[in-house]
Parts: C-alpha cells; structure tokens; sequence
C-alpha cells in the first residue's frame, strides 16, 4: 500500500468519524438533517475509498459478481418446490428417528434407575 492510499484511507476514516461524532453532538437539529448528513458524508468516505488500490479492486469484484450472476441457471419453480418438499420430509423423518431414539433412551434410563 502506498502513502496516498495511507492517506486516503485516514481520510476517509475522519470522515466517517466525523458523521457518527457529529451526528451524537448534533441532536438538536431534525433527525431528517441528521440523516441525510450522515449519508452524505458515508457516501463521500465511500468514493474516497474508491479511489485506493483496495477499493478499485473491490469494485471490479463487484462488477464481475454481476455478470456471473447473469450466468446463473436458477431452478424452476417445480425444482423449487420438489426439493422443499424433499428436505421437508428428510426433517420430518429425522425428528421422527430422534423423538423415537430419544423416548427409548428415556425409558432404558427409567429402567436402570428405578
């Protein structure tokens, strides 16, 4: 990392200190001022950010992740529905097993116990 990103990012971190300090000491004015000012200066911390080595990554990444999103097959709904319908019964099953394990449990603890 190079000293303008160093830079940039203590600005961009003054800046977002500067919109959670200001809006606690500000309480005063109108919550909607308080807001919008707090989104004006998350927003401005935000493009500062864009501008480092970090952030123009970041936002390629992003970038790409819309267009493999594109890409993706995504199942029907009768796909949908046929596997809720599978994992509904595997769990119907498994708490069937588990309260059936669970009462014979009890009752062998009831029996060596008394």
């Amino acid at each position: 990392m190079n000293i303008a990103d160093k830079i940039k990012w203590l600005l961009a971190l003054g800046i977002f200190s500067a919109a959670i300090v200001g809006n606690s000491y500000y309480t005063e004015i109108a919550f909607l001022y308080r807001v919008l000012a707090v989104v004006g200066l998350f927003l401005m911390a935000t493009i500062v950010l864009a501008t480092t080595v970090f952030g123009s990554g970041a936002i390629k990444l992003l970038r790409e992740s819309r267009v493999e999103m594109r890409r993706v097959v995504w199942p029907t709904r009768i796909e949908t529905t046929q596997t809720f319908m599978v994992v509904f019964g595997a769990i119907v099953v498994l708490c069937l097993f588990f309260w059936a394990l669970e009462s014979l449990l009890a009752m062998l603890t009831k029996l060596i116990l008394g």
